[in-house]
């Protein structure tokens, strides 16, 4: 048997007999212990067993709430099977479109079945026309437990996680029972993960890694206590968060960059007397795109009336492909940043810290990266050049990572590919740099924009772009043009509620165009004003740089024809 499924049987026969999860908020909350989370689960692997599941199948998985995904997931796993949680439709979905990419995912990853809940169980008739076999959750009744688990190995497939790419060319990374494992216990190392006194509150979606393997598998097999929400609770009522924290006492919580920008901007312009206590909070994680400073000091500003501890933000490193979790900050340290000359970055390649007094001089341009501390314990991290020689302390380059917890590898429509080289090393694409062994990302090479010799980061130029008023907050991409060539430029889409209005939109173009030039002595060669909801999104909401340089090309081309 497997070490993970393992501690799933363990933590169900001794902690998980008082410590569960909580679903159902807000207005009916209903507690799971993880004891009864795993006897739903042995009910419906019986069940899925019983109707033709054989070990190492794939099995998908279409539902939004964690009452009926917790107990179908770890069901697949008692039974030998690997889980992968399909893309869910939004309501601006074209369905059809969305069936055709679900029967390529399905072939892909050779699933015969999806494990379908609400409340996409209306989608059923969909998937019987497009010939996709499907149970109902709700029909696993469990009425003939699983006897005896289903034995698998190591390097059996536990998740095939969907990338955040193109859905006409879909790509799984295979994550194993040996690498699931280990990341989760480095996890709960080094984030000191005590079943006694830890709470942690959550409305991730399940689709994605951070909500998944983060937020409900972590506290599963370790048998911490979880409150469990969807994202439609959270973006239909943003301060439900802090009143979950509040009401539970949480310890630990986690999100992108940008909800704790929307949380606190809600938390500002609550009462004094709202009622919200954030002080039992000891990890706030910020993961999942690149954190924005001044996002995270007005998060802490706003917190603050509410008795957070600023020390709580805490900064990580992740990726599917290394499970979830590459590196955490140190414990109650904060937000640290890095704080370096912007054109030594730009054109020598090397990470140059400055000084308090050096910061002020007019000349000198700065930036500051998060700094994301040290790998955790399994995995190894170093910067190499672009010949894949290794580099030295704060000389940047592409990061590289070794360990067990490193996938062996991805599943994509021409079949599977590989992910490490000979020494077992996975390149991540993400251009940075080390401190003293902690991990620093700039951002990702493919988005990095060169211009007469000088490295552009994409996230300095949508920073300035977004501190203009009328820019919705997360929502600027800059644009690579012409990547590799003499001709190489850029241009920044955003969103804005001032599109449609020429005049309105005409200022704003000017607005950003300068406060892209203040902030890196280059002017985009077009913006672009395009309203809300406009730019292309992964399903987990992160905006999709080379996506909205594609389908914006000939508007971008129009645009560039114009005076800025």
């Amino acid at each position: 048997m497997s070490r993970f499924v393992d501690r799933v049987l363990e933590t169900a026969r001794t902690v998980g007999q008082h410590n569960g999860v909580v679903t159902g908020e807000p207005g009916n909350a209903v507690h799971t212990t993880w004891a009864q989370v795993h006897e739903q689960a042995r009910g419906i692997a019986g069940d899925l067993v019983a109707h033709g599941l054989a070990k190492h199948d794939a099995v998908a998985v279409l539902a939004a709430e964690p009452a009926a995904i917790g107990p179908a997931v770890q069901a697949v796993w008692l039974a030998g099977g690997s889980v992968t949680m399909l893309h869910q439709p939004t309501p601006r979905t074209d369905i059809a479109q969305w069936a055709a990419d679900t029967v390529r995912v399905l072939n892909m990853i050779d699933s015969k079945l999806v494990l379908l809940g609400a409340p996409f169980d209306a989608l059923a008739p969909v998937l019987e026309e497009h010939g996709i076999g499907y149970r109902l959750i709700t029909d696993l009744d469990g009425t003939h437990p699983l006897a005896e688990i289903v034995e698998v190995d190591e390097d059996a497939p536990a998740l095939l996680q969907l990338t955040s790419g193109s859905t006409a060319e879909p790509k799984a990374v295979k994550i194993t029972h040996g690498n699931l494992m280990c990341n989760v216990a480095a996890m709960a190392e080094r984030a000191a993960l005590d079943v006694e006194n830890d709470i942690m509150v959550s409305w991730l979606p399940m689709f994605h890694d951070m909500g998944m393997v983060g937020f409900y598998t972590t506290p599963m097999i370790v048998g911490v206590r979880l409150v469990k929400v969807t994202p439609a609770d959270f973006l239909s009522a943003p301060l439900l968060w802090a009143q979950l924290i509040t009401k539970y006492r949480a310890t630990i919580t986690a999100a992108p960059n940008f909800a704790y920008a929307l949380l606190g901007r809600r938390l500002a312009g609550a009462d004094d007397d709202a009622g919200y206590d954030l002080s039992t909070l000891r990890i706030a994680l910020n993961g999942a795109e690149p954190i924005d400073e001044k996002a995270v000091q007005a998060f802490v500003a706003a917190g603050a009336r509410f008795r957070m501890p600023a020390e709580c933000v805490f900064p990580a490193y992740g990726m599917a492909e290394v499970t979830l979790a590459v590196s955490f900050a140190r414990l109650f340290t904060g937000l640290t940043l890095d704080r370096i000359d912007a054109d030594r970055l730009e054109s020598d390649g090397r990470a140059v810290p400055v000084t308090d007094a050096e910061q002020d001089h007019p000349e000198r341009t700065v930036r500051a990266f998060a700094v994301l501390g040290r790998p955790l314990p399994g995995i190894e991290a170093e910067v190499v050049d672009a010949d894949g020689n290794r580099l030295g302390d704060r000389e940047v380059g592409e990061i590289r990572l070794r360990g067990e917890a490193v996938t062996p590898g991805y599943l994509t429509v021409d079949g599977p590919v590989p992910t490490q080289d000979a020494d077992g090393w996975l390149a991540t694409g993400d251009i940075g740099y080390l401190v003293d062994g902690e991990i620093v990302i700039c951002g990702r090479r493919k988005d990095v924009i060169i211009l007469a010799g000088r490295n552009i980061y994409p996230t300095d130029v949508e920073r300035a772009a977004t501190s203009v008023d009328g820019v919705r907050a997360g929502n600027a991409v800059a644009v690579r043009l012409d990547a590799g060539t003499r001709r190489e430029r850029f241009a920044v889409v955003v969103e804005s509620r001032h599109a449609g209005d020429d005049d309105a939109a005409k200022l704003l173009r000017k607005q950003i165009a300068a406060r892209v030039f203040e902030a890196i002595n280059a002017r985009p060669s077009a913006v672009l004003v395009l309203p809300p909801g406009t730019l292309p999104k992964t399903p987990s909401g992160k905006l999709r740089r080379a996506a909205a340089g594609d389908q914006l090309a000939a508007s971008i081309q129009t645009r560039e024809s114009e005076s800025v």
